[in-house]
């Protein structure tokens, strides 16, 4: 089977084309035929290699795979087989589908029976490989921790990002106020498209706080989804109402950030983390999608023979929503 894989750290010329023998279905593992593979900024972070996390090579990248069950391994019903799937990106013992081992940057994979979930009918193959990651987080952030609600006012950083168009949308679909963050005035006119209310242009206005303090008429913003880190938490700190809760899942300028405790209790403010997904927030995308209540952002699509392109517009920030693979 031909994939796409890594031999080492290091930029996109690291990532070739290679063939590899496909893997067969062990025992509770089945095998599938993969149709669409979502990449993510998590891509870029196994290619360039992180301190502390390392990376058994060569490894093939990928965290969101969909897909039909072609074969079973022992002790897997044969009912699976001709399913359309997606994986959950998570393996059963710890560890997350193209870092901790092999994605979907390729044709077939060997997938452990509890990683499976069914794809609804109606639901394609790249809007199902769209959802895991970007929009499981968003959802669980968004809903199971910081439970927003109609009428509240969000501030969404990053907000052209994978997660970040996910968090749009999903805040939209519930009646919030948006209050979107990005780098440039094309970007935010697709942010306005899809129904952020107030465009905000940090390269323009690097104090963003001031802008959101203003165009909230000075009494700040319920909710900020922040998973930017770096430099950024002071200034959403200041972009706060009374009372209001700041999300984060991640942080991908940098870990280390400064706080203003004064904020904590002058503004009584909430810091709730979120650490990622679980099956149950994949499957409520899933049927949202299916519903017609939401649809992904898919900017990009690619064959598998330039995946490097895909992982390069994660890498510069060039991208709007989300970047598919089609073996």
């Amino acid at each position: 089977m031909r994939v796409v894989a890594l031999r080492a750290h290091g930029g996109l010329e690291q990532l070739k084309l290679e063939e590899w023998p496909q893997p067969e279905p062990q025992e509770g593992h089945v095998l599938v035929e993969i149709k669409a593979c979502g990449i993510n900024y998590m891509d870029v972070f196994v290619m360039q290699g992180m301190p502390g996390v390392p990376t058994e090579m060569p490894r093939i990248p990928g965290g969101d795979i969909a897909g039909i069950v072609k074969s079973v391994g022992p002790g897997v019903p044969e009912e699976w087989v001709g399913k359309r799937v997606v994986l959950f990106p998570r393996f059963p013992k710890g560890g997350v589908l193209g870092e901790n081992g092999n994605g979907g940057l390729c044709e077939f994979i060997s997938a452990d029976q509890r990683q499976l979930i069914e794809i609804p009918d109606g639901v394609s193959f790249e809007d199902a490989a769209a959802l895991p990651i970007a929009y499981g987080t968003s959802h669980r952030m968004l809903f199971t921790r910081g439970k927003i609600q109609a009428g509240e006012k969000i501030l969404i950083l990053g907000a052209s990002g994978g997660v970040g168009v996910s968090c749009i949308q999903f805040a939209k679909m519930v009646g919030c106020e948006v209050f979107a963050c990005t780098s440039s005035a094309e970007k935010g006119e697709k942010l306005k498209a899809l129904g952020a209310d107030h465009i905000i242009n940090y390269v323009e206005t690097p104090e963003f706080s001031r802008a959101v303090w203003n165009a909230t008429g000075k009494t700040g913003v319920d909710v900020a989804v922040n998973f930017t880190g770096g430099d950024t938490w002071i200034q959403t700190q200041r972009s706060m109402a009374t009372g209001g809760r700041i999300l984060t899942c991640g942080s991908t300028a940098g870990h280390m950030c400064e706080i203003d405790v004064r904020f904590l209790w002058h503004r009584e403010t909430e810091i709730i983390g979120s650490r990622a997904y679980v099956p149950d927030d994949i499957k409520a995308c899933l049927d949202f999608v299916a519903a017609g209540k939401l649809s992904p952002v898919i900017e990009t699509q690619l064959p598998l023979e330039r995946a490097a392109e895909g992982i390069g517009l994660l890498e510069d920030r060039n991208v709007f929503g989300k970047v598919i693979v089609t073996p």
